[in-house]
């Protein structure tokens, strides 16, 4: 990829005059005197002060998010880039959501990161903010509090770590984690060679170089426009990662105090241009959430049948892992996002404006694709479409639920067995090895109350292990049905984000062992076969669980987070407003 020059003076913008950070350092009396004298304490110069427009970098940079601990880096590239086109640039930190440490999931914190966000926007003198995000949650977090606070933002993800390197091949974050997981578990490799390949795994700093959540959501941030070109796939460690940094400050000082905003950027167009690439790059199923999530802050009318209906246009074009061979790295350096873009020009709208003031389309014009074994032609897709993301409902999933087909196995896409069901995730763990256990091939896993309210948060466990039973007699896919996520980086045939979940009485929390269930994705469908007679009776006897916390944080989430199906963000939250000048402090 060749350096580019920020477009700043193609820029269709209105300004807004006076800046907002004029409120602030710009009032002749008490309150800027105290605004401003404190940064002189920093050694910060009057001429910071002269006018020019203030940019707020946001940095979910954390030791305790690994994949976002080279943020700093990246920052200070920033920062250059603010300050040569003439910029003042204030670093700020946020919540940092890092999936390898927090429990119970980090998508818990989704919602509180992205309040964070929105309110320091809103109560600080900024006139445009940098996003710095990289593992999953933060992108989704950043966006929904930027889009809340109304104020222009442009995102940088941390990138993709290197490839991993195992006994000579390739191996990706996540997706190889789950194969190799599975085979300790089945005896077909040893725990040192397991030790051997945690080791030579993760070679760089970055996020998960597979195309899981992380990777995903960075490239749809660009296909929403809030990124600028060819930001999503250069590798952590790729010198020309903090070159676009560089330009991204500099991007940040041309939309100060400018008309555009998130708002005018993310439209429903934008939407419908981000669910259709997500579907040519076998995006994670967690994208569906986090976008739905996004629209509501916006008032953007999508809808979870939108995944399906505009997803199924589309075929996987790019050979990625979970779906695919490839990672990361051979993406961005076959062309990345721009490539792709410019070869599905006629699949997407054309007149969505981005943060460089361009359409994407004509960010992206002309951009080449080096390697045609990683992004594909349309006659020689990875899958045909029709092979990305799927909803269904029926009985068992009134409101949805959805299924990544081009990780499932075609043979149990239309599939009826009997329920193996249990209350919670450490349940069934408890007897998952068990040789014992009564399950086949043609079970159906059940594994409820994994929700947003239920566990609380919507953890990552959807892809649910095999009994060891079957692992012993050679099955590596099953189905498996819950209101949990998975891992963008996992695979299998695995039934998600089931709504209404379990705890608030969805029909998820009456199906019981034995029960046949039957799953139809051609059809769509996703039932119990019990009559509604038995039904009725079974929600009658139901009581909701007890709630898992009565404080804090997590008591504020269960009592107000929304379904899966419009997202799981907090109920008042949902919406955004501009950002005037708060009331004075002093």
């Amino acid at each position: 990829m060749a350096e580019r020059e920020t477009p700043s003076a193609a820029v269709p913008v209105t300004r807004r005059e006076p800046l907002r950070s004029r409120a602030w350092f710009g009032d002749g009396g008490k309150n800027g005197f105290i605004a401003r004298h404190h940064l002189r304490a920093m050694g910060r110069g009057g001429h910071n002060f002269d006018g020019r427009p203030v940019i707020g970098i946001c940095n979910t940079f954390s030791e305790l998010t690994p994949c976002n601990g080279h943020l700093q880096i990246l920052s200070d590239a920033v920062k250059r880039g603010v300050l040569q086109a003439g910029g003042f640039p204030l670093e700020f930190p946020a919540m940092s959501l890092g999936e390898p440490f927090l429990r119970p999931t980090s998508m818990l914190y989704r919602n509180l990161a992205a309040m964070e966000i929105e309110e320091q926007i809103r109560a600080n003198p900024i006139d445009a903010v940098v996003l710095l995000t990289g593992c999953d949650k933060t992108t989704p977090a950043a966006l929904m509090g930027a889009a809340s606070a109304g104020v222009p933002a442009v995102v940088l993800t941390g990138g993709p770590m290197l490839n991993g390197r195992f006994k000579g091949r390739n191996v990706g974050s996540g997706t190889d984690i789950w194969r190799m997981t599975e085979e300790l578990r089945a005896g077909t490799i040893t725990q040192d060679e397991f030790t051997e390949f945690e080791s030579s795994l993760n070679r760089s700093a970055g996020h998960c170089m597979t195309m899981g959540t992380a990777s995903t959501m960075a490239c749809l941030a660009e296909a929403l426009g809030m990124m600028l070109p060819g930001g999503s796939g250069l590798p952590a460690v790729d010198a020309r990662r903090g070159t676009l940094a560089e330009e991204t400050g500099a991007r940040a000082v041309a939309l100060a105090g400018s008309d555009l905003t998130p708002r005018r950027i993310m439209t429903r167009a934008a939407f419908e241009n981000a669910v259709r690439i997500n579907a040519a790059i076998g995006g994670s199923t967690n994208a569906v959430v986090h976008l739905l999530a996004l629209a509501g802050r916006l008032g953007v009318p999508l809808e979870l049948d939108d995944f399906d209906r505009l997803g199924a246009e589309l075929p996987l074009l790019i050979d990625l892992m979970p779906s695919g061979r490839f990672l990361m790295e051979e993406f961005a350096y076959a062309g990345g996002l721009p490539a792709l873009v410019n070869d599905l020009q006629d699949a997407l709208h054309r007149d969505t404006v981005t943060v460089t003031g361009l359409s994407l389309t004509a960010n992206c014009q002309g951009a080449q694709v080096y390697d045609r074994e990683v992004i594909r032609a349309f006659d020689n897709p990875v899958l045909p479409a029709g092979r990305g993301t799927a909803v269904v409902r029926g009985s068992l999933a009134p409101d949805g639920a959805v299924i990544k087909l081009s990780a499932a196995a075609p043979h149990l896409l239309d599939h009826t067995g009997p329920a193996l069901v249990f209350d919670s995730i450490e349940e069934y763990l408890a007897v998952a090895e068990d040789p014992t256990l009564d399950v086949s091939a043609e079970t159906v896993l059940i594994v409820r109350n994994t929700g947003p309210r239920g566990y609380p948060g919507m953890p990552e466990v959807g892809n649910l292990p095999l009994p060891k039973k079957l692992l012993d007699a050679g099955i590596r896919d099953m189905v498996r049905v819950s209101d949990a996520r998975m891992s963008g980086t996992a695979f299998g045939t695995c039934v998600l984000h089931v709504a209404p979940e379990a705890a608030v009485g969805g029909p998820l929390a009456f199906v019981r062992t034995g029960d046949q269930v039957r799953l139809d994705v051609p059809g769509r469908r996703l039932d119990v076969l019990i009559n509604e007679t038995e039904m009725d009776l079974r929600r009658s006897a139901w009581q909701p669980p007890t709630p898992p916390v009565t404080r804090g944080w997590t008591y504020l989430y269960t009592e107000h987070v929304t379904q899966a199906d419009t997202g799981a963000d907090l109920d008042f939250l949902v919406g955004s407003t501009d950002s005037p000048p708060p009331r004075q402090a002093f």
